[in-house]
């Protein structure tokens, strides 16, 4: 089942490259899918696994992005969507649900989301595409293997592996199947060697279970709620921490301080309008290149997950507001050029 996902492109940025002192710097441009955001690549696979199956209705536990892109798969298969979600979701991605058809349920409680999936999964056949227990386990995982095409581009389009992979994470889907996608193409020869993978997340989870050596992943204390509310959760997975470990990776915690201000960067200096947790990983990399950790020669490829407009909402509380002009050109042009 398919919208066309995937083929998104690698676009080199060169002054914030300049700007960290990097000589290839990439964004792998995710928001040019139907749904403007990545999670269409485990839509299409969970969605059309769904029709195989004969499921009539498909369900997710999603703050956003994972919503929207169900529903629109789901659309285009004829199948019932319910979305659950939690009060303080980004408006315009809830928006971009009901208007794809979806049944949007808002609950008070985050943590009443999945056993409203497991009782429908029970009583009346759904499938559920997104985690459903406490631990999470992660999504489901054959959606998980769309993923995997990410690191297929990357390697096409470079012609070779990267050095490091940026990715923003939560339960850490992406960055499992991005993980398997590139240790498919190191078995099949096509690259010869992995790049490493880097998680930035919001609250800690993984960094703790990395530095202690642990293989349980604990929730994290919250201290405060993350902007970026697609990587807003406190614990992440197994599969996460093991594909972090297999390519020699690292975890950068990334609060609120200074996402805004990398959006907007991003979107001044290289045209991209990117969502807030799709800057985190540029935040991630200064950190990086600060320590001598990212080196000045080494190819580097952020993953920006989702479009700008998704959360809108949230990122705009702090532009000014504007005001008409009555004044006569001649004003206008030198108001602008004060400005500028």
């Amino acid at each position: 089942m398919t919208l066309g996902e995937g083929g998104t492109p690698l676009v080199r940025l060169q002054r914030v490259a300049r700007d960290l002192g990097l000589k290839e710097l990439f964004v792998k441009d995710e928001s040019r899918n139907p749904t403007s955001s990545f999670k269409d690549r485990l839509s299409t696979v969970a969605v059309t696994h769904a029709v195989q199956l004969g499921v009539k209705t498909v369900a997710t536990a999603s703050s956003g992005n994972a919503g929207a892109s169900l529903a629109a798969y789901a659309a285009r298969a004829g199948l019932r969507c319910v979305v659950v979600a939690a009060e303080g979701a980004a408006g315009p991605m809830l928006t971009q649900i009901r208007k794809l058809g979806a049944q949007l349920v808002l609950l008070k409680r985050t943590e009443d989301r999945w056993p409203l999936l497991r009782a429908g999964m029970a009583l009346e056949g759904w499938l559920a595409t997104s985690p459903r227990t406490a631990p999470v386990v992660g999504s489901l995982p054959v959606g998980v293997e769309g993923y995997k095409t990410i690191a297929y581009e990357i390697a096409a389009d470079l012609g070779r592996a990267p050095d490091w992979v940026v990715l923003p994470v939560a339960y850490g889907d992406a960055l499992s199947g991005v993980a398997q996608g590139f240790a498919d193409l190191l078995e099949s020869g096509v690259i010869d060697r992995l790049p490493r993978l880097v998680a930035a997340e919001a609250h800690g989870s993984l960094l703790f279970s990395m530095r202690n050596g642990d293989d349980a992943v604990c929730a994290a204390t919250i201290e405060e709620a993350a902007l970026d509310k697609s990587v807003d959760t406190a614990q992440s997975a197994y599969q996460a921490l093991k594909a972090l470990r297999e390519t020699d990776g690292l975890v950068i915690r990334v609060g609120n301080e200074g996402l805004i201000a990398a959006q907007e960067l991003l979107a001044h200096h290289e045209g991209l309008f990117l969502e807030l947790a799709s800057v985190m990983p540029l935040v991630a990399l200064r950190q990086l290149v600060r320590a001598g950790t990212v080196l000045p020669s080494q190819t580097v490829v952020c993953l920006g997950t989702a479009a700008g407009w998704k959360d809108s909402d949230v990122s705009t509380r702090e532009l000014e507001p504007l005001i008409a002009n009555e004044g006569p050109v001649e004003g206008v042009l030198n108001s602008l050029a004060r400005e500028h």
